[in-house]
């Protein structure tokens, strides 16, 4: 069902007569292609070498140490962790589901929630429960409740939620940490977005917690270089402990021995040479429009009562229906008018219709964003 959902979102997310809200994509026309020619060009034959062949299971060294330098300047323990560099960050998410999860174990995660962390998860036959969040994050009174049934771990997504588009607040970022300080269960932070804020007041909000949590080798970090690279590399990373290390070191192994070689020498010359810092401050800028732009559109063609918490980075609008109006019919009925979204269903860890809409801006130009949300509000408008 999980996949089938999947699938379904990249189908619908490609098709060129379409107005696509649908998938969680970096823009096409945005990619660094110019920074990639210059890069392969600038090769050395050794280089070439490399990237042709069988790597290390755990990365290509040279990345590694890039990443681990490019890390440590932002604060994280990585003295005290390792690298390991996997095949998309999704791969991390479930090197750390295969580790931990045992048939018929429990495993938290927010709710709503990243659909690849659960169908990762179910692989794996574990048990799911969704921990409600609101405009600051995580319910910390439902979390404590479920901490208490002994759950295997959590998966969080605190910057830039996907689908949510939120980011916990300082002040739930210290209750979650506190709550979780008295504990040993692990957990999974997932940061795929934290590079892509558009407001400057946020960035010293979105601090990662394994830079700050009193037990962070309870806390294993996933990051990816899909949304500030190019998906189609697939290169992610996870930092974890020495004890977990090892173990994920085996899992890689199992699953494809080493993440792709020319994607790593690429991605090592693009983060060593700064240009890949350059391009984040690029697509920061083009974002923030594409945001303010949807922003606005919603404002003005849809219902007052379709309500919203404005994203401060990453590529979502999550959007509450206003009552009554049900979002399975709702995009049958956009669709036959050329756009498509991504109906809450499929971020529910249950799978349960809950009342909201998934909008993203980032693979779409303004006017066809304007275009797309009119025909949104329109929409439901005559259902109403």
């Amino acid at each position: 069902m999980r996949s089938s959902a999947i699938r379904n979102i990249l189908s619908l997310a490609v098709r060129p007569d379409i107005i696509s809200f649908a998938g969680g994509m970096p823009g096409d026309d945005l990619f660094p292609t110019d920074d990639l020619r210059e890069l392969v060009a600038s090769l050395t034959e050794k280089q070439l070498q490399e990237a042709m062949q069988y790597g290390p299971t755990s990365g290509y060294p040279q990345l590694i140490e890039a990443l681990t330098n490019w890390l440590r300047a932002k604060g994280f323990p990585v003295d005290t962790n390792r690298l390991i560099i996997t095949t998309g960050s999704l791969q991390a998410i479930n090197i750390i589901g295969k580790i931990f999860i045992n048939p018929g174990d429990l495993v938290l995660t927010e709710d709503p929630v990243f659909i690849g962390a659960t169908s990762a998860f179910k692989s794996h036959e574990a048990e799911l429960k969704g921990i409600p969040m609101d405009a600051d994050g995580i319910d910390i009174k439902a979390l404590k409740e479920a901490l208490a049934l002994h759950p295997k771990f959590i998966y969080i997504t605190p910057n830039f939620h996907n689908p949510a588009g939120l980011s916990y607040s300082s002040e739930r970022r210290r209750e979650f940490m506190e709550v979780m300080a008295n504990t040993t269960i692990p957990i999974l932070e997932d940061d795929a977005y934290g590079e892509l804020f558009y407001d400057d007041d946020v960035q010293s909000l979105i601090t990662p917690m394994k830079t700050s949590a009193a037990n962070e080798q309870h806390y294993f970090y996933s990051g990816s270089f899909s949304k500030i690279f190019g998906p189609g590399l697939r290169i992610g990373y996870l930092l974890v402990p020495e004890a977990v290390y090892a173990k994920a070191e085996v899992c890689k192994q199992s699953m494809d021995a080493c993440s792709p070689m020319l994607s790593q020498v690429l991605a090592n010359e693009f983060l060593r040479t700064g240009k890949m810092q350059a391009y984040i401050e690029k697509l920061r800028g083009i974002y923030k429009v594409r945001r303010d732009c949807m922003v606005a559109a919603i404002r003005r063609e849809c219902p007052v009562d379709a309500t919203f918490v404005e994203p401060k980075g990453g590529f979502y609008v999550w959007l509450k229906m206003p009552k009554g109006l049900d979002e399975e019919q709702l995009v049958l009925r956009c669709l036959k008018e050329g756009m498509v979204f991504v109906t809450g269903k499929t971020f529910d860890p249950d799978e349960q219709p809950n009342g909201y809409i998934r909008l993203s801006f980032s693979n779409t130009a303004e006017e066809q964003i304007e275009k797309g949300i009119r025909i949104l509000g329109e929409q439901m408008k005559k259902m109403m």
